[in-house]
């Protein structure tokens, strides 16, 4: 019988920013649509805590939910989405380089039917994303005004 197939991979990003004010982005669940164009509508169905799940719709395409796996103030958080036997684990990691400098690494691991094709469709902007946190939170942190 052969082995599910996998698909991995990570990105990261450097900011002049702490990780506490990285985190206010992340838990902002509603907000993420500020810094990733990937989404058109969220709802998050609960804390931002273990266990609770988002409803997230990217453009042009049907919604999906999603379940927080794990949640470490500050530190991480990691989503899953199950559909069918496919399951794609995200994990946001906050890393403190300096009293305000903090590397973001989002790593996506892809396992079951499709992971080798859908892994690359999901974490395709992933790069743009990261930049787009990154301007957010640099701006938010130098008082310059975001548009919402």
């Amino acid at each position: 019988m052969d082995a599910p197939s996998g698909w991995q991979t990570e990105y990261s990003i450097e900011a002049d920013a702490a990780p506490e004010e990285i985190w206010a982005l992340f838990r902002d669940v509603p907000g993420w649509t500020q810094w990733n164009a990937g989404i058109e509508t969220i709802v998050l169905e609960g804390p931002f805590a273990q266990g609770t799940t988002f409803v997230m719709k990217p453009p042009g395409e049907e919604a999906f939910r999603s379940t927080l796996i794990e949640v470490r103030e500050n530190e991480c958080f990691v989503d899953e989405t199950r559909v069918g036997d496919l399951i794609v684990t995200v994990e946001h990691r906050i890393q403190r380089l300096g009293p305000s400098r903090t590397r973001i690494i989002y790593t996506v691991d892809a396992r079951g039917d499709g992971a080798t094709e859908i892994g690359p469709m999901i974490s395709a902007d992933f790069p743009d994303v990261l930049a787009a946190l990154v301007r957010l939170a640099e701006d938010n942190r130098s008082g310059r005004p975001t548009e919402r």
